[in-house]
């Protein structure tokens, strides 16, 4: 059995973070993987661009109150006291998302009190959800998360397969990637590549490969109306008969082939 592709997306706010991890679930659900999408982004728009039914009733499992208290043994808003550490997980992905064809969606939601170290049931039982399916999910893993990564802690970075970070011409889009990259050393997570999006053309290109020297540029994605309002629109972006176009494929076919290990 080949080794599971397991892949996180980051990126600063509007460079097309979920359409791009959107497009590489797609991508990866065409070649007849079996995919999990998790949307752990606090603004949840993975859903739309995946065309997923009814996406906006989906219930985050960070609001499953009864099911925090069933696995943790505390309730859900509570500090300090007595919890599992190391909650059962194994059923939540087939009992909690929704599926479309060979892609499965889960929203994880926000835990709305507390930093990055809270210790509380509802953290507990998201970190050892998210390690729980780096660590065991078969195929493919996409999860679409926000610039931070320090919430994913030490156990959970060590099984990311690839750090993918999204950037487009800019100076805060760049400074969000070195953020990122430096958040991510900082967890032990050290398998890192940036993939541009709308790019306008050669120099663009060279702009960013100057500023990102250092990093591994997968590709560059062009600026393209038909992303811009699918995004816009919360729909699938490249919907229709044609597919994704072969320039987008062959950015993203570097993007599974680094995530699933194989760099040749």
């Amino acid at each position: 059995m080949t080794p599971a592709i397991k892949i996180a997306v980051s990126g600063k706010g509007g460079v097309g973070k979920t359409t791009v991890a959107a497009l590489l679930v797609r991508h990866l659900a065409a070649s007849g993987k079996r995919v999990l999408a998790i949307d752990a982004d606090p603004v949840a728009s993975l859903g739309g661009a995946l065309g997923i039914k009814d996406h906006e009733k989906i219930r985050p499992i960070a609001d499953m109150k009864d099911l925090i208290f069933e696995r943790t043994g505390a309730k859900p808003g509570t500090m300090g006291g007595f919890f599992k550490m190391n909650p059962k997980v194994d059923d939540i992905p087939e009992k909690f998302s929704a599926v479309k064809d060979n892609i499965h969606l889960m929203v994880m939601g926000t835990v709305e009190h507390g930093g990055s170290g809270c210790v509380c049931p509802e953290s507990v039982l998201l970190k050892n959800l998210v390690q729980h399916l780096f660590l065991f999910q078969d195929d493919a893993l996409v999860l679409d998360m926000e610039a931070g990564v320090e919430h994913l802690g030490r156990a959970t970075a060590k099984a990311v397969g690839l750090l993918l970070s999204v950037v487009e011409p800019g100076a805060r889009s760049i400074q969000a990637a070195r953020m990122i990259r430096d958040l991510a050393a900082d967890i032990g997570l050290d398998k890192l590549a940036v993939v541009a999006n709308k790019v306008r053309g050669p120099e663009d290109e060279k702009a960013i490969a100057a500023a990102l020297q250092g990093f591994s540029v997968l590709g560059y994605l062009p600026y393209d109306p038909e992303l811009v309002e699918a995004d816009l629109a919360g729909r699938p972006a490249y919907d229709g008969p044609d597919g994704i176009p072969k320039p987008v494929r062959s950015v993203l076919d570097a993007v599974e082939k680094m995530g699933s290990g194989n760099t040749t």
